[in-house]
């Protein structure tokens, strides 16, 4: 039964795909049966506004400043900006959003101008700026331009020619701090040199665009060559490539040697992660994928540590290094203040 309509259906719909049949297409009740809602589409055109819009059973949906747009009937009733629903001074709703019906629909759509109105089965009225509803779409914030991150190896990072931000000009002017964290957004790694060789400046250089984050190890850490400190970190070995704070409530990425003994999955799922972890590693060791920083007095090294992992080679004679952890947060508050879309 279902093949045979559906056949008759397809022989149809081709039919009115090349403009024949169109008059029987849209008189037929049996066709309007099988789609109540989602063969009407509403064309608006001026010299200003080109709006279509098309009522599914489930969704809405709407092309208009060359986007194709699809809403959800719960979600633009969940949105509502009315005075009943939504307090414009606190931006925060007063709408229930769990007193909405799952299976709500409009009982009517007509837009005014560039304002589209939903009326609901209980006769609350919303209202749409066309403009909000691109913004507020996830088809709009899919093309929303973000600041670009590159993924990069040594050689396309060495052909960039990244240039570090002084010090003084990353501390006084807008333009330098953009310029820096631009560079940090990125690459996930960038520069300030001329910085005098202290604590003190560090911390200060570190104050300009975060919160310093207080961990276990303190505000500022600041050491040299110590094995009674019981870190590797602290001593003169080498340092394979990790990123820090793995072991915190809130990791920050992946790291070869903080890692507890593996005794909460089964053998079969621990052999699966040693053959993962097996493929990253030599991907990570690739000789292409590392690039090499010789840090002298004065330059300080910002590292994103979700992006871009670190370590060093074993050295000799004595070494001073000092350091912080900054809030992610207050760094992208701090990127968008400036203008960047971080």
């Amino acid at each position: 039964m279902w093949c045979h309509r559906l056949s008759h259906l397809q022989s149809r719909l081709q039919d009115l795909l090349r403009g024949r049949v169109t008059h029987w297409a849209l008189q037929q009740s049996n066709f309007k049966s099988l789609f109540p809602l989602a063969i009407y589409w509403h064309h608006t055109a001026s010299k200003s506004l080109n709006c279509v819009w098309q009522q599914h059973e489930d969704h809405f949906e709407l092309q208009y400043a060359n986007n194709v747009m699809r809403f959800d009937y719960v979600w633009l009733r969940d949105h509502c900006r009315s005075a009943s629903c939504y307090n414009s001074k606190t931006h925060q709703r007063s709408l229930d959003t769990a007193s909405v019906d799952l299976c709500i629909q409009p009982k009517t759509i007509h837009l005014d101008e560039t304002t589209l109105f939903f009326t609901w089965p209980d006769g609350h009225v919303t209202r749409y700026d066309l403009d909000w509803l691109v913004k507020n779409s996830y088809e709009g914030q899919k093309q929303k331009v973000i600041q670009p991150r590159i993924l990069w190896n040594a050689e396309i990072y060495q052909q960039a020619q990244v240039p570090a931000v002084d010090f003084q000009t990353f501390l006084e002017t807008k333009e330098g701090l953009k310029n820096f964290l631009q560079n940090f957004l990125l690459y996930g790694i960038a520069f300030v040199e001329n910085v005098p060789p202290t604590q003190k400046h560090t911390e200060k250089v570190a104050e300009r665009i975060s919160l310093i984050r207080e961990t276990i190890y303190g505000r500022m850490w600041f050491f040299t060559s110590d094995f009674s400190r019981g870190d590797t970190a602290y001593t003169k070995l080498a340092l394979d490539r990790h990123t820090d704070t793995t072991y915190f409530q809130e990791p920050c990425g992946y790291n070869n040697y903080d890692r507890a003994v593996i005794n909460t999955v089964p053998y079969d799922v621990v052999h699966r992660w040693y053959t993962a972890h097996r493929t990253l590693t030599r991907e990570l060791r690739r000789p292409e994928n590392e690039f090499w920083v010789k840090l002298k007095p004065g330059k300080v090294l910002f590292i994103d540590n979700w992006r871009v992992l670190h370590g060093r080679e074993s050295f000799t004679g004595y070494r001073q290094l000092c350091g912080c952890y900054l809030t992610r947060d207050d760094v992208l508050n701090t990127a968008r203040l400036l203008g960047l879309q971080a």
